[in-house]
């Protein structure tokens, strides 16, 4: 992993992270607590070690409102692609199990929101977005980028995720 990150690709790394995590967060329900305990288990909770240096952390997203202060350095985004990939593969199984329906939406040529889970997880993730980020997203592209980021994250639950998300995040920083 490359220490050598502009201030640019650490900004765009920051908003990348904050968007994999609200998917994360809206497609299983975890919140605040489970990405700290997650830290700690990886011992990085000096890093992350309660609820106000994880909102600060991901408030200094660009693409949140009201972006905080707080810029994210390589160790903090080191640390929480190393959380986000362990919590992805702790509830591989519903992540699974999304991307099997919005496949079976797909081939079947369904609206995927008439699936009670992808419908669920649409739903959270639009109201979710639109309450914390600064964007106005019109919805068909919320759509696709709520879709989208939930086949990332099967990528990301399994063997060499944490690789997996880091180098995504370096080629979309670019």
């Amino acid at each position: 992993m490359s220490a050598n990150l502009t201030p640019n690709q650490l900004r765009s790394i920051k908003g990348q992270l904050d968007l994999v995590l609200l998917a994360l967060e809206t497609l299983v329900g975890i919140g605040s607590e489970a990405i700290l305990d997650q830290a700690k288990s990886l011992q990085m909770d000096t890093l992350l070690s309660d609820r106000v240096s994880l909102w600060r952390l991901r408030q200094s997203s660009p693409l949140r409102k009201g972006q905080g202060r707080k810029k994210l350095d390589v160790d903090e985004a080191r640390a929480l692609v190393l959380i986000t990939a362990q919590l992805a593969r702790q509830h591989g199984q519903a992540i699974n199990k999304a991307v099997a329906a919005l496949e079976k939406a797909g081939a079947m040529g369904t609206p995927p929101h008439r699936n009670a889970i992808l419908g669920d997880y649409l739903d959270r993730f639009s109201n979710t977005y639109a309450e914390r980020m600064e964007a106005d997203v019109p919805p068909p592209v919320l759509e696709k980028l709520a879709f989208q980021l939930l086949i990332d994250l099967l990528f990301y639950s399994g063997g060499g995720g944490s690789q997996r998300l880091w180098q995504a995040l370096l080629d979309r920083a670019d």
